[in-house]
């Protein structure tokens, strides 16, 4: 299990690294430069608010999916049958419900034009990943990883073009990244359904009230899961938008520094992809998980915490070479929310084994408390500091959170501590604060700081034996 997990996720990774790069940095960051932090910020509150109702768009069905296929596949074509017709009633529930909070804070017409788009691109964007979730349920990792990036990739052709094409005299609006997501799912959403309609014997659209239930009965406590981590993920910057004067600002702000965090995580996600199947599998076989849980750990958390410092000690350079506006405030935003990397990559991979394991009760009520938690801080911290109030209370959220799931993944599965292996972590982890520290008295270009940081940071790993270089070459020779 450890030789397909770190093959198809050096896969997923090369495929992502190659696309969602280009896209961030490129197109993305090029789109906020040219519209002003105002109307970033406009889209981006908006396009997080259409996220936390996203849970009545799936009910935990796309997790509940991935696991149960994993464990039996032959239920594919059945599956589909039911759950494509319960996907429909709950788009429709999704965009009432939405179109309903929005109206209760009071958004206005131009704000309601980008949501109902933002709706239609939710929906989609949640089919998708249903689908996906049988690819990968299958173990049809590659194919799943080619799909991942497609959906970036067609926004790269369609938001470049409108940006380096010249097709137009008009600036960028805001509006056009919109529609390109529109267009880019909709030719993402046919080849998935080409592909997984190839892979099932006979798919008929059915409206099966008991299976509807049963299904839900099942899969609602992955929806409050869900639920859960979008609000103390996402709900930061519609506080921002909401509460104060200068809101659509400091939203736009937040998303400057949050952008490169969000870029990062995707990274730590794709761990959690193709852990939930494995995982899940070998659960069902009784395999001890020890030896899994702990190489992927390793394998994520030593680039983290490389990346992780070099950010927080370069992150005004970072962002001069970023943006052209509100360097001081995103920079010290970027900072702190860098910190929350480390959380959100022990997360994915304790958090993943928790779900796999079916630990829902547990992981829901912890992360209830993270709600409770983030928005009490962003209640307190935001009209102070503001942008920089809302990274502070994801700081503490994700820390928080991230150990308590440590906890409670060490007391279920009886994991076996090495002290000797947490020794060399935590000595490990405080020689790269040091070399980023110090690094600031040399005198040569930040970036090739940077890149020495990250070099150490690979070169202590080995020395250490945090990453043991044998057990990755048999990995990858098909040896045990």
């Amino acid at each position: 299990m450890k030789r397909k997990f770190f093959t198809n996720l050096s896969l997923l990774l090369l495929l992502n690294l190659l696309i969602k790069p280009f896209w961030i940095f490129g197109v993305d960051r090029t789109i906020q430069n040219i519209v002003g932090a105002e109307e970033y910020g406009l889209y981006f509150s908006l396009f997080n608010f259409s996220l936390l109702l996203n849970m009545l768009l799936d009910l935990g069905i796309t997790n509940y999916n991935n696991r149960n296929i994993a464990q039996n596949q032959q239920l594919l074509s059945k599956s589909l049958s039911n759950i494509i017709g319960l996907k429909l009633i709950l788009a429709f529930l999704y965009a009432v419900f939405t179109v309903l909070a929005g109206l209760l804070i009071g958004y206005d017409t131009r704000q309601f034009y980008l949501l109902l788009f933002l709706i239609l691109n939710q929906f989609i964007a949640s089919f998708i990943l249903y689908l996906r979730s049988n690819l990968s349920g299958l173990h049809y990792f590659k194919t799943d990883s080619f799909i991942s990036v497609l959906d970036r990739a067609l926004m790269i052709v369609i938001c470049g073009i409108l940006l380096w094409g010249g097709i137009t005299n008009t600036q960028f609006k805001i509006e056009w990244i919109v529609y390109a997501q529109t267009l880019a799912y909709v030719l993402t959403l046919i080849v998935t359904l080409f592909i997984v309609y190839g892979n099932a014997e006979l798919i008929k659209l059915n409206f099966d009230k008991k299976y509807f239930i049963a299904t839900l009965r099942k899969s609602y406590p992955f929806a409050l899961l869900a639920l859960f981590m979008i609000f103390y993920y996402r709900i930061d910057s519609v506080m921002l938008e909401r509460m104060l004067p200068d809101g659509k600002e400091q939203a736009g702000i937040y998303a400057q520094g949050f952008r490169i965090l969000d870029a990062a995580a995707m990274f730590a996600f794709l761990f959690a992809v193709l852990l939930l199947p494995i995982f899940s599998r070998m659960i069902k076989k009784k395999e001890s998980v020890n030896s899994l849980t702990f190489f992927s750990f390793l394998l994520l958390i030593v680039p983290v915490l490389g990346v992780t410092f070099a950010s927080f000690f370069y992150r005004v350079e970072i962002m001069e070479l970023l943006y052209h506006r509100h360097i001081t405030e995103s920079s010290s935003v970027f900072g702190i929310l860098m910190l929350c990397f480390v959380g959100i990559s022990t997360s994915y991979i304790f958090g993943t084994l928790l779900t796999a394991g079916g630990n829902l009760k547990e992981l829901n009520t912890l992360a209830a408390g993270g709600v409770v938690v983030n928005i009490i801080l962003n209640l307190i911290l935001i009209p102070k500091y503001y942008a920089l109030g809302s990274a502070i209370a994801s700081l503490v959220t994700q820390s928080l959170t991230a150990l308590a799931q440590i906890i409670i993944a060490k007391r279920i599965f009886k994991f076996k501590v090495s002290l000797k292996r947490i020794a060399a972590l935590i000595l490990f982890s405080i020689l790269i604060f040091l070399v980023a520290r110090f690094s600031l008295w040399i005198e040569i270009n930040w970036l090739y700081k940077v890149a020495g940081i990250l070099a150490l940071s690979l070169i202590f790993a080995l020395v250490f034996r945090l990453i043991n270089l044998k057990v990755l070459y048999d990995l990858i020779k098909n040896r045990d």
